[in-house]
């Protein structure tokens, strides 16, 4: 399967459009990581609790999307787009993953 960003992969022509295919993942924070978080963005450290589980949410959002797509028969998704949203307040937030793109068969 190709995942790619762009709109067509150079030197293959599509045969067929399946349609658009996504995926999504949530990350539900608690509160203890928002303090800790908290607390290292303030003395300049880096988060990695998060950007380990954003990593994580994202591949299996990345997934389910393809998992969509040979469903439908494809070999391909282009023009993927992947979103991030916050869905909650400052304590225990909730953040949303979105993959789509467009299943094609080449």
């Amino acid at each position: 399967m190709i995942i790619v960003t762009t709109p067509n992969i150079e030197g293959k022509t599509v045969k067929k459009y399946h349609g658009i295919v996504n995926g999504e993942g949530l990350i539900g924070a608690n509160v203890y990581k928002d303090i800790f978080s908290g607390v290292r963005d303030v003395v300049g450290g880096r988060t990695s609790t998060y950007e380990e589980e954003i990593q994580k949410e994202r591949e299996k959002a990345l997934e389910a999307m393809k998992q969509k797509a040979i469903d439908l028969g494809a070999n391909a998704i282009l023009n993927v787009r992947i979103n991030y949203s916050n869905l909650g307040g400052t304590m225990g937030n909730t953040i949303l993953i979105s993959v789509n793109g467009t299943a094609v068969s080449y």
